[in-house]
């Protein structure tokens, strides 16, 4: 009684993949959030104090601001911070990892891979 449902916020210009990753995870009882661009949703963290999500999945090439530019304005949140990309570059990864990145997943990415890894960024521990 009283638990708030954990929520994640899912930033991805690619709309269908936004919408892709919401399903997964409402199947397994989290909610989430899209963004389409991390302008918004810096936007809505911003202008609403109360809005935090347990942790943000980050597409790393968006226009405007890219994910590891919103992981970096995020950093002091608390935030975890999971980074997706269809373009994997060991420098990249390297660098989104060193910055506090909780996970680093390269598109298409295993559906469970993604839950385990959302799940344990919200410390939420997996039913056996």
């Amino acid at each position: 009684m009283g638990n708030l449902k954990p929520f994640v916020a899912v930033v991805d210009d690619d709309d269908s993949v936004g919408r892709a990753i919401k399903r997964l995870l409402h199947s397994v009882g989290i909610g989430a959030d899209t963004f389409s661009s991390g302008d918004d949703f810096l936007d809505m963290l911003s202008s609403m104090p109360s809005y935090r999500p347990g942790c943000v999945i980050l597409d790393i090439q968006m226009p405007g601001l890219n994910g590891l530019e919103v992981q970096r304005r995020l950093g002091g949140s608390g935030i975890p911070v999971i980074l997706i990309t269809a373009y994997d570059d060991v420098g990249v990864r390297a660098q989104a990892l060193a910055s506090g990145a909780a996970a680093y997943l390269r598109k298409p990415f295993n559906d469970s891979i993604l839950i385990k890894t959302v799940q344990t960024a919200l410390g939420i521990v997996p039913a056996p």
